[in-house]
């Protein structure tokens, strides 16, 4: 096989991984360095670094559940099922590097990063708070930014001519 033929799933698989790592070390930072609960300011009144558990799902849906347990296992159940689909699509398509499949590597790390948290801790840790004027965006971490660019690169892709062969 020549390097032109090579496959490039590693070096994709590489990118879930180093989106993992980036993650679990981030929130381990801050569960070190923040007391649960408070912030420290970055940019006063657009951005704070804060400690919060997320039981839910993406902007805590689902947090204030009746059953909690139930909530959480069928999150961890339907983001392994999701994390296995887009594990699937990845190695179909890792022979090239393309936009979709570097999308596909970023929705893969950050789907294992929550999903780890949620296995592990029942609960998820958020960090980033973003302000914009009166405006409020729900805390998130760095599997959920991965998630979401991935999902954003993935609706360009699409949105994108396709060159014809």
């Amino acid at each position: 096989m020549s390097d032109r033929q090579a496959s490039r799933l590693p070096w994709l698989l590489l990118i879930s991984v180093v989106v993992i790592a980036l993650d679990r070390w981030s929130k381990v930072w801050v569960g070190h360095h923040i007391e649960l609960g408070h912030a420290i300011p970055v940019i006063p009144n657009v951005f704070r670094i804060t400690h919060v558990l997320n039981d839910g799902a993406a902007f805590s849906l689902f947090a204030d559940s009746a059953s909690p347990e139930h909530v959480r296992w069928v999150l961890i159940g339907f983001s392994t099922l999701a994390a296995l689909a887009v594990l699937i699509a990845l190695v179909k398509l890792g022979r090239k590097f393309t936009l979709t499949t570097a999308a596909l590597a970023l929705v893969l790390g950050g789907a294992i990063g929550n999903d780890y948290d949620r296995i592990r801790f029942a609960s998820v840790v958020d960090f980033l708070e973003v302000h914009i004027v009166h405006y409020h965006w729900p805390d998130f971490n760095v599997a959920d930014s991965a998630i979401v660019t991935g999902a954003c690169l993935l609706l360009l892709d699409a949105l994108l001519p396709k060159k014809q062969a």
